[in-house]
């Protein structure tokens, strides 16, 4: 289907808390994108739907032209084009927004997915090398992200086109690699049942959780501190208990992406992106990452080759919503 002629196009990342949304404009029957609007930071909390701050944003921005697609990131699962978002009371139905805001066309994606489509545009100042070789042109792309959870997707190219594909891996039992960690693990499995990647290490609150841990494992007494703070202290030296927290996320951190890049065959580079790792980029370089990432056996010369990155770029996502709209115009 061309739809390459279909002027401005409202492109939008909401979270639990902050919704952003900007303009663009294709270029007239070529199916591609000028560089979005200004983009505009938008509470959820002020409004009581989603689609009462888009009528909002549209009132402000689109200058009386309605725009006639929309590609939304959402925060949470999407299941036939719809989200019912965690953290805020926002429903977003692409079903229902298309009708109702007089839109030819609602696309509601992942916001893991959305960081997806945005590997292939990222240039080198928006990434920090973490270690490896080039990749392999065409071939998987995965991203990873600590943040309020951990977020997987992979990008798959075949035969022209291109596929996000949307997991669930964080939700996969962590793993331990040594003694120190199993304890840890142990100790977080008599208080949570099954430890997942998410809960039980790579996560805000898994930080969180593994410093408890650490702390317990040990017999220490340490003051309550959010992954924040953990991070801070970690990072200062002020406290052994958050530095070896880190030092452990990190350490899992790339255990995990060795995994899902053998599962994948993401030869085509790892990337790392999420709230919490771009905090401290030379921590993670100094950390055993890198040597965990490929420490995989006989398949270590295998995971030596695949580049491992840090995502900086702090509208990534936007770049996957043009992306995806690219896509969609072809």
């Amino acid at each position: 289907m061309d739809i390459g002629n279909t002027g401005q196009i409202l492109l939008a990342d909401i979270g639990g808390t902050n919704a952003r949304f900007a303009l663009s404009r294709s270029e007239l029957g070529l199916g591609r994108f000028d560089q979005a609007s200004p983009i505009d930071y938008v509470k959820v909390a002020d409004f009581p739907t989603v689609r009462e701050a888009i009528a909002d944003v549209l009132a402000r921005r689109a200058c009386g032209q309605q725009p006639q697609r929309a590609v939304l990131a959402v925060a949470g699962p999407v299941t036939n084009n719809r989200c019912v978002m965690t953290n805020s009371p926002w429903v977003i139905d692409g079903n229902e927004l298309r009708p109702a805001l007089g839109f030819d066309s609602v696309h509601v994606l992942n916001d893991f997915e959305v960081v997806a489509w945005s590997l292939p545009a990222l240039q080198s100042a928006d990434l920090i090398p973490l270690g490896g070789g080039d990749g392999l042109p065409g071939e998987p792309m995965l991203v990873i992200g600590p943040g309020t959870g951990f977020g997987v997707s992979c990008l798959v190219e075949r035969h022209g086109a291109r596929l996000a594909v949307v997991t669930e891996a964080g939700h996969a039992t962590l793993p331990a690699e040594n003694e120190r960690e199993e304890r840890a693990i142990a100790c977080l499995r008599r208080r949570l049942g099954h430890v997942s990647i998410e809960r039980g290490a790579l996560s805000g609150s898994g930080l969180q959780n593994l410093y408890e841990a650490l702390a317990e494992v040990d017999g220490a007494q340490v003051p309550h501190r959010d992954a924040a703070a953990i991070t801070k202290a970690a990072l200062e030296g002020s406290c052994p208990v958050s530095r070896e927290a880190l030092d452990m996320f990190c350490a899992i951190l790339g255990s995990v992406a060795g995994n899902l890049a053998v599962t994948f065959g993401a030869r085509g580079g790892v990337y790392v992106a999420g709230g919490i790792v771009p905090r401290f980029p030379e921590f993670l370089m100094a950390s055993a990452f890198r040597a965990r990432f490929e420490a995989k056996g006989r398949f270590q010369d295998y995971l030596r080759n695949i580049p491992t990155r840090l995502v900086i770029k702090p509208d990534a996502s936007f770049v996957g919503l043009k992306m995806f709209a690219d896509s969609q115009a072809g």
